[in-house]
């Protein structure tokens, strides 16, 4: 779910150590378009699950030079750099772990007990499968099946972004004046 081809998987390959020497960590790669290219980077700060515009800008500059190296994606393409957004996508099993508590619109490549779309509240995560509470009843299916799955945006996650953002500022402000000192 990270990667929806072959050549989305080796970008996230070649990408994934020089985001990660700068702080950050690959959420999903998408290339799309026919013509006019465009590879989107989907990250977020490992230390807090953060992305603001600077963020954006210094994975930019870190993985640019890897692309121009490596050169896997023949002819042109912009480079869009994002972060995954408060109604993110989830894509790797930690990100249901994450965000227990908080309501997902999940789809199955193939069906369990008939059922192929759940939208619900994510209860838990026990070895690789996902809990749900859904319409009321507990469904659980294997991560191995998921195809696409979204928070949603609710009053519960829109509160916890903002705390988390604040925190995120606050401890931005703190490094910055951190350094200010010891340049003095």
């Amino acid at each position: 779910m990270r990667a929806s081809n072959p050549l989305e998987e080796k970008v996230i390959a070649l990408l994934e150590p020089a985001a990660a020497d700068v702080g950050y960590l690959l959420v999903r790669v998408r290339l799309s378009g026919l013509r006019r290219k465009r590879l989107q980077i989907m990250a977020e700060r490992i230390s807090d699950g953060t992305m603001n515009i600077d963020d954006c800008s210094k994975l930019s500059r870190a993985i640019s030079p890897v692309l121009e190296a490596e050169d896997p994606i023949k002819g042109f393409y912009d480079l869009e750099v994002s972060s995954p957004g408060i109604d993110r996508p989830l894509v790797r099993l930690e990100d249901f772990a994450r965000f227990v508590g908080h309501e997902a619109k999940i789809e199955l490549g193939a069906g369990v007990d008939g059922r192929r779309r759940y939208r619900g509240i994510i209860t838990g995560v026990s070895g690789d499968q996902v809990a749900m509470k859904v319409d009321g009843a507990d469904a659980a299916f294997p991560f191995a099946l998921v195809s696409e799955a979204r928070l949603m945006l609710t009053d519960k996650l829109i509160e916890e972004d903002l705390r988390r953002a604040k925190a995120a500022e606050a401890a931005d402000a703190l490094a910055r004046n951190k350094d200010k000192e010891e340049k003095s």
